[in-house]
């Protein structure tokens, strides 16, 4: 099984702890594909990184399937581009938000998210709702640090991260507690150690997911909305897109 684990920013550090942290988790005959794209933001922390980070997911799609990939996994919380990238492929897609979302359900009544900054906590109550799973979750945290100090800071960002996630086991009623940043990938056993409660990844989620869609011999519809794109001219920066 090709599984191609898409970084949608363009740090190169966490493509490849994101990588390690996915082949760890993986089942022997996964073999694990981590890239990113050659364009685009450093870090995800808002509306506007998402929107241009999403060109470059489908752009990783593309390549995905000239090499015969199996499964992809957007990694980032925001799960951008998820949609478009389902409409470009038969293979499952997964994105780490969706992915956490719905290991945690299986695993607890109740769980919260911790997240890096409070804007993009906000992102994360849109997609609870879109994908419905806002009854599920008690509260989002923030632990107030960018996403990049997870990879320049990492001690004092662990810290941060670990009392955040202290204080939603304390205060939220809560059994689990959903990490929401793919740049936590590799923090998950550490802080679930220290915390005592059940601490899902979307990361690695997502890959244990893909292994039992491709296992079912299940991939994306391509009855209704998720249809191939429409073949059309694209121009400018986009014309290399045109179908």
């Amino acid at each position: 099984m090709r599984l191609h684990l898409i970084n949608p920013n363009t740090s190169t550090g966490m493509t490849t702890r994101i990588g390690e942290s996915a082949s760890r988790i993986a089942a022997p005959g996964t073999r694990i594909v981590a890239t990113q794209p050659e364009s685009g933001p450093v870090s995800i922390e808002g509306h506007f990184d998402e929107a241009i980070s999403a060109v470059g997911v489908t752009e990783e799609i593309a390549k995905g399937e000239r090499d015969g990939s199996d499964a992809y996994i957007i990694a980032c919380f925001g799960d951008p581009g998820l949609m478009a990238a389902r409409e470009l492929t038969r293979a499952p897609v997964l994105g780490i938000a969706e992915a956490g979302f719905h290991v945690a359900s299986l695993i607890s009544t109740r769980f919260s998210i911790v997240t890096t900054l409070s804007r993009t906590g906000i992102i994360a109550e849109h997609l609870l709702q879109a994908y419905g799973f806002a009854h599920h979750c008690r509260r989002i945290r923030a632990a107030e640090i960018p996403v990049l100090d997870l990879e320049d800071d990492g001690d004092a960002a662990l810290t941060r991260v670990i009392e955040t996630c202290r204080r939603a086991r304390d205060e939220d009623g809560i059994g689990a507690i959903v990490l929401g940043c793919g740049g936590m990938a590799d923090l998950r056993a550490t802080i679930e150690e220290a915390v005592g409660i059940p601490i899902v990844e979307g990361v690695t989620a997502a890959v244990k997911l893909a292994e039992a869609l491709v296992g079912l011999g299940l991939g994306t519809s391509k009855h209704g909305d998720l249809d191939f794109p429409r073949p059309k001219s694209f121009t400018g920066h986009f014309a290399h897109l045109s179908r």
